[in-house]
């Protein structure tokens, strides 16, 4: 099943008209015509099965058939990670953090970011584009950068992790969580948060986690964070 994304799109609507980009790579590059059936999201858990009534490349229209709605997670996983050097590796892991089942994501800026400038608007089409190519119905909300400091001043009911590489007493991430419940995580850059900024954390009430025996690059570490909940969560 191939699926679209749009987030105009609702369960009182009749019908849809996509805008010209999407028209034109549905009806030049997909050959679609009409009476074709096409899968739209709305990124609201709901799945919108459509049928093509009129296949133009400019204003591509189609009625909706049926709706169907997915209910949400009973958890919800929130990763406030640090922006990568490369900002190649910040996308990888949104795009697979968002197939594995993420809910929220928030970049930080910390003492040792060397990237302190975040432009979300590529970012934003790589959740969308990761999140059709999974067949996932929710897409994740990405949140605007904000300072470290900032953040931690954000209000939030859950679990409260905290990931770094400092050698003193932490848990095993793995054995912390708690399923359907909702958790947030923090990853730091590539030089780990600052001496200073865990010990915010901790005054915050964030538990530090260990994420196994070897040091991870930031994206890695978001990965190995998002799949331990998501992987909990299904057991």
């Amino acid at each position: 099943m191939q699926l679209f994304y749009n987030p105009n799109i609702n369960e009182k609507a009749t019908s849809f008209v996509f805008d010209k980009e999407e028209s034109k790579h549905i009806v030049k590059v997909l050959r679609k015509k009409e009476g074709d059936i096409l899968f739209v999201t709305n990124g609201l858990g709901f799945l919108f099965t459509t049928e093509i009534t009129l296949a133009s490349d400019s204003k591509c229209t189609v009625k909706i058939n049926t709706f169907e709605h997915q209910g949400a997670p009973k958890y919800h996983l929130h990763l406030a990670v640090a922006p990568t050097k490369m900002n190649e590796r910040y996308e990888w892991f949104l795009e697979k953090a968002t197939e594995i089942g993420i809910q929220e994501i928030t970049p930080i800026i910390c003492d040792h970011s060397e990237r302190k400038v975040i432009k979300t608007d590529r970012f934003q089409k790589i959740l969308e584009s990761a999140m059709k190519q999974s067949l996932h119905y929710y897409l994740p909300k990405l949140n605007d950068a904000i300072l470290f400091k900032d953040f931690l001043k954000k209000e939030f009911s859950g679990q409260k992790f905290i990931a770094h590489c400092e050698t003193t007493d932490k848990k095993s991430l793995k054995n912390e969580l708690q399923i359907q419940k909702d958790v947030l995580i923090l990853i730091g850059p590539e030089g780990d948060f600052s001496v200073k900024e865990i010990q915010l954390a901790l005054e915050q009430h964030f538990i530090p986690v260990s994420l196994g025996q070897t040091r991870l690059r930031t994206e890695t570490a978001a990965i190995v964070a998002c799949h331990s909940a998501v992987f909990k969560n299904e057991d």
